[in-house]
Formats: structure tokens, sequence, C-alpha cells
């Protein structure tokens, strides 16, 4: 599994720019541009001349003193241009970057090289090839990190992004700690998200994502198998029905209350089963959780001192998981080169290639 970071939180300076104007945001998209394609600082009388608007340099020097402040941009020397700060370009990847197409021709000759890789190769041949296939095409050193096993889990956290979208934390017991993004259903409440987490660390300890969704699965089927027992002895006696339509909807109807008080068995298999329903809805949820994460987004983006194996060099690193047969990820395959990376284009040709690799080694 390869090592990543936290999650990056946008600090209160950043979520701020975000409330600002068109004008900011343009000028401070063409002060990362022209950093990523020359690497160079931008003045504010260069600016001016690139903004799709009328603004004076002078009102351009106010906007960038601005995004100074916030953090985003910096002045390399005394009455330089300006260039993006780490925090700059993380805002930049997650809020405006527009990712960019792979053309077809590139789609073939990383499927036609994988490919015959393939044939002529074992996984470690065909993890070569694909990284000397995409060191060629993004010019930056191609990486590839795999794992017979998964990483053995310490902890997991999830939190919520969007309402439909949560961040699951995944640490290691090696010290690892991978992030994947997941889709979630908008009614689940971040209430359930602590509780699943709870539930899961008190179990997850040296344990895979796949051992322990095993485990919970039988355990679920255990409890549904006893609530079943149960509730055909109630119903058997006439002491209460089902109600509803479909395992979502289960609903048992109690009926013959007075019965109940003279039957203690009875009363104590109604608890039994109440009881049993939340322990099932309980598992229920994380099960999901657990599968979405398993199957989670991969493609992420390390930046500068978020990755503190490249801390020092000032270095970017883009990676997408690699997956077997069963969808399980097994390692990860991504580029490492300057923090000007183009990010627009090597991410989605990191992400295909990637893809491409799980098609073609799992078959």
């Amino acid at each position: 599994m390869i090592r990543m970071g936290h999650p990056t939180t946008p600090p209160q300076g950043a979520q701020g720019f975000a409330n600002l104007g068109d004008r900011p945001r343009e000028i401070f998209r063409q002060i990362v541009d022209t950093y990523l394609s020359s690497g160079d600082p931008v003045g504010s009388r260069q600016l001016s001349r690139l903004l799709p608007m009328t603004l004076s340099p002078a009102s351009v020097r106010n906007v960038m003193q601005d995004l100074e402040e916030l953090g985003l941009v910096y002045a390399p020397h005394t009455s330089a241009g300006r260039l993006p700060t780490e925090l700059g370009l993380r805002f930049f990847v997650d809020s405006l970057l527009q990712i960019g197409d792979i053309a077809e021709d590139e789609r073939a000759q990383i499927e036609a090289q994988v490919e015959a890789a393939h044939k002529d190769h074992d996984l470690e041949g065909v993890l070569a090839e694909a990284t000397s296939l995409l060191s060629g095409l993004t010019r930056g050193a191609a990486i590839v990190v795999t794992s017979k096993d998964n990483a053995r889990l310490k902890q997991i956290e999830f939190v919520r992004l969007e309402p439909e979208r949560a961040l699951a934390i995944l640490v290691g017991e090696d010290g690892s700690v991978e992030n994947r993004v997941l889709q979630v259903p908008r009614d689940v409440p971040a209430s359930a998200l602590v509780e699943a987490a709870n539930y899961l660390n008190a179990r997850i300890r040296g344990l895979t994502l796949g051992q322990v969704r095993t485990e919970i699965e039988e355990a679920r089927k255990a409890a549904q198998s006893e609530l079943d027992v149960l509730t055909a002895k109630l119903v058997d006696a006439g002491l209460a029905s089902w109600g509803g339509a479909g395992a979502e909807h289960r609903q048992l109807i109690v009926r013959g209350q007075a019965n109940l008080l003279e039957d203690l068995t009875a009363m104590a298999d109604l608890e039994r089963i109440r009881l049993l329903f939340s322990d099932l809805e309980t598992k229920t949820e994380v099960i999901d959780l657990l599968e979405r994460a398993e199957t989670g987004e991969g493609v992420r983006i390390f930046i500068g001192s978020e990755n503190r194996l490249f801390s020092l060099s000032g270095s970017s690193m883009i990676a997408a998981p690699l997956r077997d047969g069963n969808k399980r990820i097994v390692g990860a395959l991504g580029i490492i080169g300057p923090t000007r990376l183009n990010y627009a284009r090597i991410v989605p040709m990191v992400d295909y290639t990637a893809k491409v690799v799980a098609r073609v080694v799992g078959g």
C-alpha cells in the first residue's frame, strides 16, 4: 500500500478566498497557469495584459496583496512577481483545476502496450511496462507500489465532505495512511458515520478491510437467523405479525399484548427482537460503508510537504489505485515530478493507465 498523507482541510484563508468574486479568482488562476507552464513568477503588469477583463496594474497589485495575505501566493524576491504557495496549488487543484481528457491515440497506445506486456510477462513485467509508458508520456518519474495483501488496519474514520460524499481515512498498523472518497446516501447523518467508525475501531485492529467485512457479514447473518426464529415463534403463537415489504422495511406488529404480559418467555423474545433489529441496522450500515470504502475513488494528488517523502524536494505525486480481479486495492501507480506538473493532463492519464492495468491483469 502506498503511504498517503492526511486529508487536506482548506485553512480559514482559503475558505475566505472561496467567497471572493471573479476578479481575484481569475488573477489567481493566471498566476498558477503561468507557474505551471514556465515556472516563472508573474507581475502585475504582465497579469493586466493576460486577464480577460480590463484592469490596471495598480488594481492587480491590490488583489495580489490580498491573495498573499490569504497565503495563496508569495513573492520569491523583493519587487518580484508572485508564485503560488503549496496551499495555493492545493486550493487550485481542489477547486479550480479543469481536468483534461486523454487523446484517442494515447488511449490506444496505453492499451496496446499494456496488453502486449501481459502476453509476454507476468504482473511484474506488466507493471514495469506501465511505469515506463507513463514516464514517457508525462515526462515524470513513474512509480508503482504493490502489496500481496491488503494492509492490516489500526483505525478507520469517516468524514463528511459533501451531502453525498465522505472521506474514509484508513490508518494501517505500519503507520500508512490512505484516503478514499466514498459516495454515500444523502440521508445518512454525520452521527451515523461516527457511530460506524466507533463500531469498526472496536473490532478492526490487525485485520484487513475484507476480513472485517466478512466477519461483520457473518455476524449479521447469525443475527438475522436468530431474528427469523424468534419472530416466527411469536407469529405462530398469534402474538405478532409481519408488516412492510422487503428487508429494508422490516416491521413486527405486536398483537395480544395482554397475553404477552402473562408469557414471560414471549416478553423476553420480544425484547430480544428489538435488540436484533437495532443490531442488524448497525451492521447493515457498517457493511455498506466498508463496501464503499473498498471501492472508493482513488486518484490522489500530494503537493510538496503534504507527503513527507517529497517535502524537501518540492515535488508532487499523483497516484491511482491498482485493483485485482475482485476490485480490491493491491497497490498504486503514479507519477512524481516538480510541483508545477501538468495536473490537468497527468491526472486522467495516471487514472486511465491504472484502470487498464487492472482490467488486463484482472481478466
